[in-house]
């Protein structure tokens, strides 16, 4: 897709508009209701739909198709990055009533950095067309590895602070205490992080290590970085009302890794295909409906078993639950009569 300097600046200009409208809505701190975060979360999907209808208007059925397969995939692995915000929250205590402003701050710090990995992404690309092989590979590896952690125990799994966040902290001190959603405070005459601080950038900068699967991933959808930058824009910026519109359901994704796994090893064959192709290999190469289709279709499907195992895991636990509740009753019963 030939994309001018003029289309590119018009749409930053307009992400940042509807960044800054965002920012508007949530300048003051409150605690986000369901209804709040459902209502701007069809928005910003309304508005994702209507960008990818504009490409297959203007620029036709190929990079539409492109565009929403890579927003889908950047949101269901966005989704994923919802367990790390939880564990974040909870391990720096953020008071409800901040955690939207926490949210959209690091999340804007996020698609600045996700902007930096796409043009270096372009670039490599652009050069070197072997590249495909090492983001395939990456990818199948990638998804090997989420198998193997969504078959481990992770009910004591906590954030780990990383050593960009650790440097920071060292060097120039955190407070004690949030003060409001000040970022900086005066404290023993010396100038210091506020906690608020620290924990917007442990949200933007952990999103880097995300990044290093979503990049490859989109990049083996399409290789277009006009359509890799705005599919990760839109998938970003709504994933703020996400956090607390889904927050109680995401324990209830329990088969969202072994989804992701699918997708992301199902991306990495085709980009190894396409690097044979490319190399002169006649080998098959995957179109964007089947990849549309795969991806909506193992989403789907992890939904559904998700929700059904986490119901049936839910009457279990009450039947045990209620199983020691009559053993309990029956032994206070006998003590008493032996009494």
């Amino acid at each position: 897709m030939d994309v001018s300097s003029t289309l590119w600046v018009l749409t930053v200009v307009g992400l940042a508009a509807l960044i800054s409208i965002d920012f508007f809505i949530g300048r003051k701190p409150h605690d986000v209701s369901i209804k709040e975060a459902g209502i701007w979360t069809i928005v910003w999907i309304a508005l994702a739909v209507i960008f990818g209808i504009g490409l297959l208007i203007f620029g036709g059925g190929q990079p539409a198709g492109e565009f929403f397969a890579g927003y889908i995939t950047e949101k269901s692995l966005s989704v994923d990055n919802l367990f790390v915000f939880v564990l974040i929250m909870a391990k720096f205590a953020v008071p409800s009533q901040y955690q939207q402003r926490v949210l959209l701050v690091g999340v804007l710090i996020a698609l600045v950095l996700r902007t930096i990995f796409i043009a270096a992404g372009a670039a490599i690309i652009a050069s070197f067309s072997w590249v495909f092989y090492i983001f395939g590979a990456f990818l199948i590896y990638t998804a090997w590895k989420l198998i193997q952690e969504a078959r481990a125990d992770q009910e004591d799994e906590e954030f780990e602070e990383n050593k960009l966040l650790k440097a920071a902290e060292r060097r120039f001190g955190v407070a004690d205490r949030y003060h409001g959603t000040k970022l900086w405070i005066e404290q023993n005459g010396k100038r210091v992080m506020t906690p608020m601080l620290v924990v917007m950038l442990a949200i933007g900068t952990t999103d880097v290590l995300f990044a290093l699967d979503s990049i490859p991933a989109i990049f083996g959808l399409t290789q277009d970085p006009y359509i890799v930058f705005t599919a990760n824009a839109f998938a970003l910026m709504g994933l703020r009302q996400l956090y607390f519109l889904i927050g109680g359901l995401l324990r209830k994704l329990v088969h969202l890794s072994y989804g992701l796994s699918i997708i992301l090893g199902f991306i990495g064959v085709k980009l190894v295909l396409h690097a044979l192709h490319e190399s002169g290999v006649h080998v098959p190469e995957i179109s964007i409906p089947v990849s549309l289709g795969v991806i909506c279709g193992v989403l789907v499907v992890t939904t559904i078993t998700s929700l059904r195992a986490s119901k049936k895991q839910a009457l279990k636990d009450r039947a045990e639950a209620d199983r020691a509740g009559t053993d309990r009753g029956e032994g206070t019963a006998k003590d008493s009569i032996d009494v």
